[in-house]
């Protein structure tokens, strides 16, 4: 039996709370979108709810054809707050500086969301720190709004710690200079950057180091225990072959495709140990990688509107003939006969 398609991942139905507030700044009302999506006040108050990546993506282009708005993923950023990213958000909230609170929110994001392209990071040098959020490229109309909402997000969630409006150095957008740039100008007066290397905002130390007036050390204690709980028990879960498969989908972009020996690295296991205990589990390299982009793919063509040679970018192919070739080989299908078919059962 073939597994069930891979989710490309998923988040806290706490982001939609921000997306809801901005429709509503619109002037609409937002419920009967989020009633289309499955999103009534019941699912969005259920303990640990989640939306899939895909789903959300479509919201997120829903709503801006609603409001009219191609900028309303600043616009969510600048409304979302803290609790809205669970247990770590409410943990970051506590945290005694600004450097700790975003220590908080990338160390734990994987309680609050998941996503097979890579995570969130802090990475701190001499100056100061740069708060990157992974590439989701290739870009187009429905993800562009997340990349908006995270880092406004960020400058908004970290300004809520400090109490204060916080300034960042630098912006850096991979995509190329929309039609609303100039509403980034409500960012920060700081120099956006487009069709950069990756998306990230620059902080300095004199930033990171301004302290959260309403810290409790007891309290900021007692949730960074709870976190390392969840987070030890939601790796401890994953079998090798899971582990393995989330590696993956980082190292699988841009034409190449991802070998043994780095996968190794990055489990920081010599390759002859990883080859054995994938034989002891019954399994190869070769096997996880095929299935990895064989489920990858089907989600893709499912759940998004990318075109084959994107798709083709996505998974590490050389060229979107050679997809074309490997999908019709693993689902005897083309993958526009796969998406037909998946339309009309829509």
């Amino acid at each position: 039996m073939k597994p069930l398609p891979m989710r490309l991942g998923d988040l806290s139905v706490g982001f939609v709370d921000s997306m809801a507030e901005a429709i509503r700044s619109h002037g609409h009302d937002p419920q009967p979108l989020l009633d289309q999506y499955g999103l009534d006040p019941a699912r969005l108050a259920q303990p640990s709810a989640r939306l899939s990546i895909p789903r959300y993506m479509r919201l997120g282009h829903a709503a801006i054809a609603l409001t009219g708005d191609p900028a309303l993923g600043l616009r969510m950023g600048q409304l979302s707050r803290l609790p809205q990213a669970g247990l770590a958000g409410v943990t970051a909230a506590q945290a005694p500086t600004v450097r700790e609170a975003a220590r908080t929110l990338t160390r734990f994001e994987p309680l609050y969301g998941s996503n097979y392209r890579g995570q969130s990071s802090l990475h701190e040098d001499a100056q100061g720190a740069w708060l990157r959020f992974y590439s989701i490229s290739p870009y187009n109309a429905y993800n562009r709004f997340v990349v908006d909402s995270i880092i406004a997000g960020w400058l908004q969630q970290l300004s809520s710690v400090a109490n204060q409006a916080l300034c960042c150095e630098q912006v850096d957008i991979e995509f190329s200079e929309p039609e609303y740039a100039e509403h980034y100008r409500s960012l920060s007066e700081a120099t956006v950057n487009f069709r950069a290397e990756t998306n990230q905002i620059r902080l300095s130390h004199a930033t990171l180091d301004l302290r959260n007036p309403v810290h409790c050390p007891s309290t900021w204690a007692s949730l960074l225990q709870v976190c390392e709980r969840e987070l030890e028990q939601l790796t401890r879960t994953r079998s090798l072959r899971e582990r393995i498969t989330q590696l993956l989908g980082p190292l699988l972009n841009g034409g190449r495709e991802p070998d043994l020996e780095e996968v190794a690295a990055r489990l920081k296991l010599p390759t002859w140990t990883l080859r054995r205990k994938l034989a002891e589990e019954g399994t190869q390299f070769r096997a996880i990688l095929n299935d990895t982009r064989r489920d990858l793919a089907m989600t893709y063509i499912r759940d998004t509107e990318l075109a084959f040679g994107e798709i083709a970018y996505l998974l590490g192919f050389a060229s979107a003939e050679a997809f074309q070739r490997a999908f019709k080989r693993w689902n005897a299908e083309t993958p526009g006969e796969f998406r037909r078919r998946q339309r009309q059962l829509a």
